[in-house]
């Protein structure tokens, strides 16, 4: 058994004395897990770093065998982001949440958004908007899609400002405003295209809407938390911006 695919790396741990056991996230074969021989070099080191977009090639014996991984370097997103805190944070981030996906299901979609997100980690008024968009494509790949595209009260799509944190549906505002305090915010960029910029508010209110399904509908159940690194990322955002303003 053996593929070759583009890959993004999820996270590494050493294994024996030159090894590590690397976890990557590919196009075709989703989330995967190979054992990489002298993964721990100092020629592999700067490769297997989490959020690197490498070429991967994985051979085994038997589908379910863990396997051996080669890996080749495309682009390295980590070292690009590693003199920015806060870019760092939102990588870490998402490879972390990334890993919430089923072993071995491919979900190519979501991993052309992934580098699509990791390609802007250089330009902070972006990457925190499409950062939240991908967890927003994360949460329906797990089966959790919120809809976001009517109200659930009306069916009109104009005015939509809260979501339902029962049904994950958006609410109008005139509908919304007698529950306001037991709905969540939609922020206007995740409602629909508009002319506006996206303020650091508008970040925080959508971390908050996908980090609440991400604790009580795909955590919970599981008797796990968020990620450290997710856990953090709101905290990071506020003070750069704190810092920026």
């Amino acid at each position: 058994m053996n593929w070759t695919d583009e890959a993004i790396i999820l996270s590494v741990r050493p294994y024996a004395e030159t090894a590590a056991i690397v976890e990557v996230l590919s196009r075709q074969h989703g989330r995967h897990l190979g054992m990489v021989h002298g993964g721990r070099s100092r020629r592999l080191r700067p490769v297997l770093q989490m959020g690197n977009h490498v070429d991967a090639t994985w051979r085994a014996r038997l589908p379910e065998q863990l396997g051996h991984l080669s890996v080749e370097l495309r682009r390295g997103f980590a070292g690009e982001a590693m003199n920015d805190p806060v870019a760092l944070s939102g990588l870490t981030s998402l490879v972390s949440m990334a890993r919430l996906l089923p072993e071995r299901d491919p979900h190519a979609s979501l991993f052309e958004v992934s580098l699509f997100v990791l390609s802007f980690l250089d330009d902070a008024d972006v990457w925190p908007a499409l950062l939240v968009r991908w967890e927003v494509a994360l949460l329906a790949e797990l089966g959790f899609g919120l809809d976001l595209t009517a109200c659930a009260a009306s069916g009109s799509n104009d005015g939509l400002a809260y979501v339902s944190p029962k049904s994950g549906r958006a609410v109008s505002a005139s509908a919304g405003e007698p529950y306001r305090d037991k709905l969540l915010r939609l922020p206007p960029f995740l409602a629909g295209p508009g002319t506006g910029g996206v303020s650091e508010a508008d970040i925080q209110d959508g971390l908050k809407l996908t980090g609440y399904f991400f604790t009580n509908r795909v955590l919970a159940p599981r008797g796990e938390q968020l990620p450290d690194a997710r856990s953090r990322l709101p905290h990071a955002i506020e003070t750069a911006m704190a810092r920026k303003g």
